[in-house]
């Protein structure tokens, strides 16, 4: 096999030369060196950082996916579709309503988010006598969904008058950290609850969804930092969670809405079919939950990536002044680190507490 004298410059960039034809160990190498030297420089900027946030995550894989990953591979398929109820401790006679397509994280369920700025409603389905709080815009809706042929409108509060509320859970795996009781169980505001599906009424699992996590945080429900995290890297209920351990979370949504339904806290269910999130490598299902692991500020040199994006020449234009801008405009904070055997080894050692971490950028250093 021959090389061109072009290939070989460029490939001369990543550090001494290296003969394709006879040392394979020492290309790696190179190769390896030039991205420690890489990310040295990034780390000694103070760029790099341990974090915890929702990602997308391949049980099949123990893994972290980045959101590009994770937007490679959407398929249609069928999801549980449950209406569950939320009783009022002040009113236990009267529920808040809520819709979910993941069944496997009501074990975690901390709080409920309803939009301040909407009406809601307390109905009364004549033919069951239930009490049911929902959101006015969802009201058509959630009608025809829970086949509730009947009703009385029996109350009008705006959201802002039901946070604080507390209600009545379904679990309390994670009801208090040790021996100090965690203020949950309980209605905070959320801006992300619209009108486009459920019922206005949004259960918050914060080790599961990006705005979970943030409105607990927010109130105070978890500490930032902190992995309220009822699954495995396997996707199985931890020991914790004692009615379902061992099962994968899949397989437990038809052991879940069946307990639901012996409670008495199942209004309907059905299921759903849609596009989902699916692992490029092992096609599974992904999860969206939170973890700890390692990052790059890009936000904090995005300014600094759009005007080094508007230098070069780009061919065609469109590209840079589109797709590649839009691209960095959106940018975030990326998540490099993975937990298995593809990529490069992070050059890092760190303390059990994390307060010593060490960056090498060479073979040599080390």
């Amino acid at each position: 096999m021959t090389y061109s004298k072009e290939w070989e410059q460029i490939v001369g960039r990543f550090g001494r030369w290296i003969d394709f034809k006879n040392d394979y160990k020492t290309m790696d190498c190179n190769f390896m060196e030039s991205v420690w030297w890489t990310f040295k420089q990034i780390f000694d900027q103070g760029l790099v950082y341990r974090g915890a946030r929702i990602m997308p995550f391949s049980s099949a894989c123990n893994t972290v996916l980045s959101n590009f990953e994770a937007g490679s591979n959407y398929q249609m398929t069928k999801d549980p579709s449950i209406f569950v109820t939320f009783p009022l401790v002040d009113e236990p006679d009267t529920s808040l309503m809520a819709w979910t397509t993941t069944p496997w994280t009501l074990p975690s369920n901390l709080a409920c988010a309803v939009n301040p700025n909407f009406e809601y409603l307390k109905i009364k389905d004549e033919e069951k006598n239930k009490v049911f709080i929902v959101a006015q815009c969802r009201l058509a809706e959630v009608l025809k969904q829970n086949k509730i042929k009947k009703h009385t409108v029996v109350g009008k509060m705006m959201g802002k008058d039901l946070v604080g509320k507390k209600y009545t859970p379904l679990y309390q795996y994670f009801a208090s950290w040790g021996d100090a009781p965690r203020n949950c169980f309980r209605v905070i505001e959320g801006a992300f609850v619209t009108t486009d599906a459920g019922t206005g009424v949004v259960h918050c699992a914060p080790g599961f969804g990006e705005e979970d996590y943030k409105a607990c945080v927010a109130q105070g429900l978890v500490t930032p930092g902190e992995l309220v995290m009822p699954v495995d890297d396997d996707g199985k209920f931890k020991e914790m969670v004692v009615d379902f351990q061992g099962l994968y979370i899949k397989d437990a949504d038809p052991r879940i809405i069946k307990d639901l339904k012996e409670k008495q806290r199942l209004v309907s269910s059905g299921t759903v079919n849609h596009s989902y999130p699916f692992c490029w490598r092992s096609d599974t299902p992904l999860i969206y939950r939170a973890v700890s692991t390692w990052f790059i500020r890009v936000t904090d040199i995005k300014e600094a990536l759009l005007q080094n994006n508007e230098d070069p020449r780009w061919v065609p234009d469109w590209v840079q002044m589109k797709r590649f801008k839009n691209w960095l405009e959106d940018a975030r904070d990326w998540c490099f680190s993975r937990n298995r055997y593809w990529g490069n080894p992070i050059p890092l050692w760190v303390s059990d507490d994390f307060e010593e971490i060490v960056c090498v950028g060479s073979i040599k250093e080390l």
